[in-house]
């Protein structure tokens, strides 16, 4: 398949971007059919990695030296042809070089740029630090608060070698980029979009950081009730990972297999998958007869069930979690983990084998899928890479061979870029600011939270969203509305029996009523639906399809219909265990929706995608992402093998505190924990600090040592100012609450994106009638295109009612279908239930 069927075929992006962020965008630019030129200065990238490998396929490489005047010229003659442009230094740092973005769209204002910043650039206090990915980590809260786990074992701050800022900068700001350039097909006009990345991972982690006054105790799980019990006790965090291991719901955690490996199950929440796991392991029969329940009504306040437990519901009474895992516990020695990963696979609820990165990289699956692919690098020769990000169906066979990156002088560079006509302006006046995606209609048939979560997205742009979802819930109100609270946001929601004729009636003239819809299923169940391309093209030939799901690639794989949600795939492709550290203690990456976040930012690319390529060719497309294809853009600096690899050793496990001596947490006099981030180039800066003048002297061996005994001697504050007086980078570890707390303002219809690098809306009239705190949707910043406040999540099945009257449904018809269950205005009385 040639690469003029991609959808960015045409498109020509030169890419400023160092490190990851920039040049990851313009990769995904590049894997979508953009010819892309990448500039780095004449000694090369400011990152030495064979990731760059990667993150550089399908480039062109010109060394040109920004800082003379013959440099400046190339660089401006390369962006005179672009369509899009990319950097990710510090606010003013391209500018004061001469490629200043303002003046450049006053030139040409079809141009589209983006800035991918470390802090905001209306971020006064900290616009300004050395950005590295720890540094905006540790200043956003994401080494303070790794989970429930590290808060019980005591192991706080806790580091982690993951760049998720980078990763999640990279899909907003792609994502960004695609749907601005589908919007110029319909304005003439570009626009700059700049995206810090302390607000891309505050977003990415925007399920850990909600607030909910008055939280019900049916939420809470052993782990927090152990936190709450030793805070209020004044008891340490002191729990071992082995006791830590039974305070875990029995459906959300590892088991020993025969094999030794452990095995992953995730079956909470689901009203099937619990009692098909039980009921595969030949222990459903005996636990019903010894008591176990099933609530017909989980949606009541607790106090109004008929008994304690209702398997499906999470989290379990410490009772029958016990007892329950106890049994399973037994049960899964006495089969290999890869036995278990195909009996569960094949009866259809969630769980996977542990594995290391490593055996992923050569997973049959992955290879099989296109998940990871082979590059023939000039450098380190046969390479396997990241596939994919996101794609469309018809044309995504021709991102699994990419071109391998090259590097190339200037005028071979500007001849490439030539081959396509510069785009002119076309701009059309008009005194109204709006969203790309303003008279977008989609519909959104997604649960959990990476499908919900892209469709929310979409809706701060201007996208109008119908949220359709069962009559009678299939998830429990944990995984409803609590997440919800987050991905409900600018949607209105609908409650229907689709498997029902009358229901399928409404199903069909949602379909036919929208330009985008968005599922997070299986091939088999978007079948059953009749949304494959039949079946879809017969009730709205015009509609783009966006699926995403856990295992899928371009190409069909042994494990593409499993199901599996952010969890697996952290287990799957080895997060889980080199944050664990070992094969015995396993675990989740912290934070709630670390992948599921990601991915949802890679549907959005897909459907901006399908948008531009249908206003650009009239074809209609099938956007598609997975929760797997996500995880190497999560692993990226380490997520590559070739012959002669260096050993798969990257920081790993709860107690390691650092990538190295340099980059690394370490404790003050006054408690703070300090996070370092220098590189080998910095240790000449270490003489202008006071107190740390020794630094350069120390063996590299010892400056672990060094640096522990010499920072207890000062205060955080005190170190933060002397180390950025002398441009090191460094930041304090901060927690959430602190920063939600200081970032925080009653809710004003405003996105956030006038506030710095943090902020939160407090709802004191929520819906739910709880006081309720929430980030802000505000990472992406439009210098033209508006960006929307989203209204607070409306009750599932609130505009019920008002959706099938729009949809041409009279009053009578609408209680017909009411009373006999079809559709629903509710599942409960209570908003959140008790």
């Amino acid at each position: 398949m040639q690469r003029s069927t991609l959808p960015l075929h045409g498109i020509k992006v030169v890419d400023f971007g160092q490190y990851i962020a920039g040049p990851a965008v313009a990769m995904i630019l590049g894997d979508l059919g953009a010819t892309v030129v990448h500039v780095d200065p004449p000694s090369g990238p400011l990152w030495d990695s064979p990731a760059n490998a990667t993150l550089n396929r399908n480039k062109l490489i010109v060394g040109i030296d920004l800082k003379t005047r013959e440099g400046l010229a190339q660089a401006r003659a390369l962006v005179e042809q672009a369509d899009i442009v990319v950097e990710n230094f510090r606010p003013g740092v391209l500018s004061r070089l001469g490629i200043d973005f303002t003046e450049l769209r006053r030139e040409r204002p079809e141009l589209i740029t983006a800035s991918i910043p470390g802090f905001a650039s209306n971020d006064r206090l900290r616009r300004d630090w050395r950005a590295f990915e720890s540094v905006i980590a540790a200043s956003s809260g994401v080494f303070t608060d790794m989970g429930l786990n590290r808060v019980l074992m005591g192991v706080n701050p806790s580091f982690s070698p993951l760049p998720l800022a980078s990763a999640y900068g990279t899909m907003l700001a792609a994502s960004a980029t695609v749907l601005a350039l589908q919007a110029r097909e319909c304005t003439g006009t570009g626009d700059h979009i700049e995206v810090p990345l302390a607000c891309a991972v505050m977003e990415g982690l925007t399920y850990n950081s909600i607030k909910i006054d008055d939280y019900p105790r049916r939420y809470k799980t052993q782990r927090e009730s152990e936190i709450e019990r030793r805070r209020d006790e004044g008891l340490p965090m002191d729990v071992s990972y082995e006791a830590l291991q039974e305070l875990l719901d029995p459906f959300y955690r590892s088991y020993k297999c025969k094999d030794g490996r452990m095995f992953y199950v995730v079956c909470p929440s689901h009203k099937n998958h619990a009692k098909r796991c039980l009921q595969a392991l030949g222990l459903y029969d005996e636990l019903v007869a010894e008591g176990l329940r099933e609530e017909d009504d989980t949606y009541l306040p607790v106090s109004e069930w008929t008994s304690d437990v209702s398997l499906g519901v999470y989290p379990l009474p410490k009772y029958w979690a016990d007892k329950i895992a106890a049994r399973m516990k037994t049960v899964f020695l006495t089969r290999t983990a890869k036995e278990w990963e195909r009996i569960f696979g094949k009866g259809q609820f969630p769980g996977a084998p542990q594995r290391w990165l490593q055996e992923w990289i050569s997973d049959d699956h992955a290879e099989c899928a296109g998940l990871m692919i082979e590059v023939d690098d000039p450098v380190y020769g046969r390479m396997i890479q990241p596939g994919p990000m996101a794609w469309l169906e018809e044309s995504g066979e021709a991102m699994l061979s990419p071109a391998p990156r090259r590097w190339a002088g200037f005028n071979e560079a500007i001849d490439a870029l030539s081959v396509f006509p510069a785009k002119r302006s076309s701009a059309r006046s008009t005194d109204k600011q709006a969203g790309w995606l303003d008279g977008v209609r989609v519909l959104d048939l997604c649960n959990v939270i990476a499908g919900p979560h892209s469709v929310s997205y979409l809706a701060r742009f201007g996208a109008e969203v119908i949220k359709i979802d069962p009559a009678k819930p299939l998830y429990d109100c944990w995984n409803t509305a609590i997440f919800g609270m987050t991905h409900m946001r600018g949607k209105r929601s609908v409650l229907a029996d689709i498997g029902s004729p009358d229901g399928r009636a409404v199903f069909e003239a949602l379909v036919k009523s929208v330009d985008v819809i968005v599922w997070n299923a299986t091939e088999r169940q978007v079948k059953e639906k009749g949304l494959d391309p039949d079946g879809l093209k017969a009730l709205n030939p015009d509609a783009i399809f966006c699926q995403l799901d856990c295992f899928g690639g371009v190409r069909r794989g042994p494990r593409t219909d499993y199901l599996g949600y952010d969890d697996l795939v952290q287990a799957t492709t080895g997060i889980m265990l080199r944050f664990g550290g070992s094969m015995e203690t396993p675990e989740e990456h912290a934070h709630v929706g670390t992948i599921d976040v990601m991915c949802g930012f890679g549907a959005a690319l897909g459907i901006g995608a399908a948008l531009y390529q249908k206003s650009r060719t009239g074809r209609v497309g099938r956007a598609r992402t997975s929760l797997s294809a996500l995880s190497g853009l999560a692993q990226m600096p380490f997520c590559y093998d070739y012959q002669g690899r260096q050993p798969f050793n990257e920081a790993a496990g709860p107690q390691v505190r650092g990538n190295d001596a340099l980059t690394h947490v370490y404790n003050t006099a006054a408690g703070q924990s300090l996070l370092l981030s220098a590189s080998e180039a910095d240790i000449p800066r270490f003489a202008k600090v006071e107190g740390l003048e020794g630094v350069a002297r120390a063996p590299r061996e010892d400056r672990v040592h060094y640096l522990t005994g010499a920072l207890t001697k000062a205060a955080a504050q005190t170190w933060l100012t002397r180390l950025r007086a002398a441009d090191i980078g460094a930041a304090i570890c901060e927690d959430i609450e602190t920063i939600r707390s200081r970032n925080s303002r009653s809710a004003d219809d405003a996105p956030g994106t006038g506030n710095g690098s943090y902020s939160f809306s407090v709802h004191h009239d929520h819906p739910s009638g709880h006081v309720v705190t929430q980030l802000d949707p505000y990472a992406i910043r439009p210098a033209i295109g508006k960006v929307y406040a989203l209204p607070p999540a409306e009750k599932y099945g609130a505009s019920t009612r008002r959706v099938l009257m729009s949809l041409g449904y009279n009053a009578e018809k609408i209680e017909g279908l009411l009373a006999t269950g079809v559709i629903s205005e509710s599942w409960s009385r209570e908003y959140l239930p008790s």
